[in-house]
């Protein structure tokens, strides 16, 4: 159980390594999901960037001139403080400002004492009609407003100019003398301008009123909107051409694999080349050889079915004939001996048919079983020895003898399937048994090193040619002993063995026995 616990702990920290490998993969330069990401999201970022910008403008620029008129206006009121009751009207009434700012003093009661906008003399600054508006202003006040709901600016109340001109229609006189001291308000005209307001109490009740237009604050956020804007524009011109690469790394070379993976799946395999892309390292390319590569190991599957179903009709066909010859021949022999013999032919013939189906049968099915079987931890030492039990248990041809020879270390462990690699041995010791003169041995070895292990099996035939030895683990290799009974075997035996050792993940060869023979050679990792 701690065991498990303890796996269980290793595990955890490989897979987050392994997953955040992945991650970095993923997001690497060459990754197409970087790439990707990043084209959408710039255009993004640089608007996020802009409304942020402009509201940190607008929100600065807005805080510096409350903030300045609610100082002038305590100015002014402390200047009046000074000044004699009935000198206090005529020194607002004179008051002139550069941006044509409305000084007005209420008496405590609310009546407007003083105005400076009643001299004609003095500079007043002008709320445009919006009516009268061209489409360009207009355009400006939308995105005006656009860019607010963006950036979730408060609602202003609207700047009006009450019939009747006293303290109650400005809010921030009450509390000026709540706080006492210089209170603002920030409105918006009619054309879309800000309205800035301060009022400042003075003694026995009354008020200083200024009203100001920020209409230079609009015309500063717009510059800097304008400016935001262009940028943008090229932002997204650039998002645009990236856009466009992307469109035409990715899509382009899709479109390619497309049409031949449309051609392979029309039967043209032999004809078609897939491009593999070599000099992309993005998942295209990745994509682009794994198909190639596919369509190799189809068109070499393909290749291998075609002729794997052509050496089945030419084995099928030489005890097919001899069969046909031997039934024909039949019904025109009317000796008894005769008729026996003909009869054990097509004996023989209907059981090498049947031992040719059977191992074709078994060799088809091999790679699908081999996909779904369970490997586990076996000692194919134990396995060699039993099988060389059985075969002295079951009878050898007169003069053989089969021997086992275990390995110094006790054990061969190997992880596999343990009926396949029976198969394997049972293969290689009919194979050397049938190739082994009379006296003589087969030889059963195992022999671990380190990481691997080995199980040999040697005869003392005529061992193999160094040319033919690559042939030996082909399907319906041909070459049998002389003294072997026509049709024993179907040439399968060998190739059926090499293919479970590849599925093991070892390797089988062929050599020649010091002394005369061969000597197979299976090659396990340990398990």
């Amino acid at each position: 159980m701690a065991s498990a616990t303890d796996s269980t702990r290793n595990s955890a920290p490989l897979a987050v390594a392994l997953a955040a490998q992945e991650w970095r993969r993923g997001l690497g330069f060459g990754s197409l999901r970087a790439r990707i990401f990043a084209v959408n999201i710039v255009a993004v970022l640089v608007l996020a960037i802009m409304l942020l910008y402009l509201d940190t403008v607008r929100a600065r620029l807005l805080e510096e001139r409350t903030t300045g008129l609610a100082m002038e206006a305590a100015t002014i009121a402390g200047f009046t403080e000074d000044l004699p009751w009935r000198a206090r009207g005529a020194a607002i009434a004179t008051k002139s400002f550069s941006r044509g700012a409305r000084l007005r003093l209420y008496a405590a009661d609310g009546r407007l004492l003083a105005d400076n906008w009643g001299s004609p003399t003095v500079h007043r600054f002008q709320v445009a009609d919006p009516a009268v508006d061209g489409w360009r202003r207009r355009s400006a006040r939308f995105i005006d407003r656009s860019i607010e709901t963006l950036t979730s600016f408060r609602a202003l109340a609207l700047y009006r100019e009450a019939a009747a001109d006293t303290a109650s229609q400005w809010p921030e006189v009450t509390a000026a003398h709540a706080r006492r001291g210089a209170a603002t308000a920030l409105r918006r005209s009619l054309d879309g301008d800000f309205i800035v307001a301060a009022a400042a109490p003075l003694s026995g009740g009354a008020t200083i009123h200024l009203t100001d237009n920020a209409a230079d604050v609009t015309r500063i956020l717009r510059a800097e909107r304008l400016t935001s804007f262009w940028l943008l524009v090229g932002v997204i011109a650039i998002t645009l051409f990236l856009s466009f690469y992307l469109a035409q790394t990715i899509v382009r070379p899709l479109r390619m694999l497309a049409v031949a993976a449309h051609r392979v799946r029309l039967g043209r395999s032999r004809e078609v080349v897939v491009p593999r892309l070599p000099d992309r390292r993005d998942e295209i390319g990745a994509l682009a050889r794994a198909i190639s590569d596919m369509s190799i190991a189809l068109r070499h599957r393909i290749d291998a079915t075609e002729a794997f179903a052509a050496d089945v009709a030419h084995e099928l066909k030489n005890p097919l004939a001899s069969l046909r010859s031997a039934v024909d021949t039949l019904e025109t022999v009317k000796q008894p001996a005769l008729r026996d013999r003909l009869l054990a032919v097509i004996r023989d013939d209907v059981a090498r048919i049947d031992r040719l189906i059977t191992d074709i049968s078994d060799a088809s099915r091999l790679d699908a079983e081999l996909s779904r079987t369970g490997f586990s931890r076996l000692d194919i030492g134990q396995l060699a020895a039993g099988l060389v039990a059985a075969y002295r248990t079951s009878g050898l041809p007169a003069g053989l003898r089969l021997d086992y020879s275990a390995p110094e270390a006790g054990a061969a462990p190997v992880q596999g399937d343990a009926a396949r690699l029976a198969q394997v041995l049972r293969n290689l010791i009919d194979n050397a048994v049938s190739f082994s003169p009379s006296p003589g041995q087969v030889l059963v070895s195992t022999d671990t090193a380190p990481g691997r292990v080995f199980v040999r099996v040697a005869d003392q035939g005529p061992g193999v040619p160094p040319e033919n030895r690559g042939d030996v683990f082909k399907r319906f290799y041909s070459q049998r002993p002389e003294a072997e009974d026509f049709g024993r075997h179907s040439g399968l035996g060998l190739a059926i063995a090499a293919a479970i050792v590849e599925a093991h993940g070892g390797s089988i060869d062929v050599g020649e026995r010091p002394g005369g023979g061969a000597v197979f050679t299976v090659e396990l990792p340990a398990g």
